[in-house]
């Protein structure tokens, strides 16, 4: 029995990318919400759907199981899928909506595609849609109304918050999977929410334009704790941006140093903070992989994006990463408004020049709430999300077409990995797939 059955829609085998991939981690801000919930007295139940071979049957028993008061969709936001906002995520969560109805059960949901889209998480059954960040909701959980609820001022003391509810988590199938693809066992944390700079495509519906910190301490130790209570020998650092102040990580470095707590972890982070100094203080953390925002090799996107890197800040980073023995990974985004095969080009050449050592590659996606979306809005068609992270479609009047990108994405991919890129392929469908009209006034 219990008050309260926490839930979240990020089914690993219903995404055919995440499969290759196989790098599953618990939903963070989902165990999180457990935690501050468990501190003010509720009872609470976690049906995690992530390595389930069927979610809709799992939430179903721990509904029979639990015989909750309330069922929370909680969904994970720091998990980049959950950001993508996927409609295989969506229509999980739709029904788990409906089977929540079905036992009599009120249901809340939080997400960024909730927020996204209240109406239609409404329609489909839940009595109430928490916008923004889920704790100011739970904080007035038994007060919350039925339909849109706003959060309004965003947390700024994170320390307030507990730690995430971890002994929820069945570890053994994650560890399972991990040491069966990579003989490792990796966990995940974050430091720190949200991203202060303003990127026109990235969109931001639960944390906006906020950035807030934890401390150096509390992340230090519980960092410790998942090295040695759960036995993680790798850490993925969720956060939008880790490491956004020098003084703040070198104060990290030392915690982590003195506590013992060193443990190869990976990051995301900006070119341009990927300084000398910052670079050997994560290092002395145990930092061994570090994924950044590159986007482009053309400084004319760059700029188009108010990115507000320079193509020359890349090179830097990359180069101060290789000289501390740090892997470099980049994420690539093709299609952007403006881009041509000249464009193209330029970012080939930057990532041959640099050889990161691995590259996540995108088309842009245009989502709710940014500049980019509304520059876009009237190009798009019936459909306006993606299926799942490998999707990659041109969803505006790109200047080429969806095949062409996917195609572009495979021989990049094969250029790092060491495999056959087939550009020949590659240039046949940039001559047989541009939208001349769009080139020419692109230019």
């Amino acid at each position: 029995m219990a008050d309260i059955l926490l839930t979240h829609s990020n089914h690993l085998y219903s995404d055919r990318k995440q499969v290759r991939k196989m790098q599953p981690y618990p939903p963070l801000q989902t165990l999180l919400a457990a935690a501050l919930l468990r501190e003010r007295g509720h009872s609470v139940a976690l049906c995690d759907v992530t390595l389930e071979e069927s979610p809709e049957d799992a939430f179903r028993a721990a509904l029979d199981e639990h015989s909750p008061r309330l069922v929370a969709v909680i969904e994970d936001n720091f998990n980049f899928l959950t950001k993508m906002c996927l409609t295989r995520n969506r229509e999980l969560s739709f029904r788990m909506a409906a089977a929540a109805r079905e036992a009599g059960v009120p249901a809340i949901v939080n997400g960024s595609d909730a927020s996204d889209r209240a109406p239609e998480y409404l329609e489909a059954g839940f009595d109430t849609v928490i916008v923004g960040e889920v704790e100011r909701g739970l904080e007035m959980l038994d007060r919350l109304p039925g339909g849109v609820w706003r959060a309004g001022t965003p947390l700024t003391d994170l320390d307030a918050l507990p730690d995430a509810a971890w002994d929820l988590v069945d570890m053994e199938p994650y560890r399972a999977a991990w040491q069966g693809a990579h003989e490792y066992f990796s966990l995940n944390l974050i430091s720190s929410r949200g991203c202060p700079y303003r990127c026109n495509w990235c969109a931001k519906p639960v944390f906006g334009s906020n950035y807030h910190f934890r401390s150096p301490q509390r992340v230090a130790r519980e960092m410790l704790r998942l090295k040695r209570e759960f036995g993680a020998g790798h850490i993925w650092f969720a956060d939008d941006i880790f490491a956004l102040s020098p003084q703040w990580t070198r104060r990290f470095s030392e915690e982590v140093e003195n506590l013992g707590a060193v443990v190869p972890f990976k990051m995301q982070s900006r070119c341009d903070l990927m300084t000398r100094d910052t670079v050997g203080a994560l290092r002395r953390a145990g930092c061994a992989e570090v994924w950044m925002g590159a986007e482009s090799g053309s400084q004319k996107i760059l700029d188009a994006m108010d990115k507000g890197t320079r193509v020359e800040q890349i090179y830097e980073a990359r180069e101060n990463l290789r000289r501390h023995g740090i892997r470099a990974g980049f994420f690539l985004q093709f299609g952007y408004p403006g881009e041509t095969w000249n464009e193209i080009e330029q970012t080939i050449r930057m990532v041959r020049d640099t050889a990161p050592d691995d590259v996540g590659i995108s088309v842009s996606y245009p989502l709710p709430g940014t500049k980019f979306y509304d520059r876009v809005a009237q190009e798009l068609g019936e459909k306006v999300n993606w299926r799942d992270s490998d999707d990659l479609s041109m969803m505006f009047r790109g200047a080429y077409s969806t095949e062409f990108y996917r195609e572009l994405a495979d021989a990049v991919h094969q250029e790092v990995r060491g495999g056959d890129p087939q550009w020949e392929r590659v240039r046949e469908l940039e001559r047989v797939s541009a939208n001349p009209t769009l080139l020419w006034t692109s230019c």
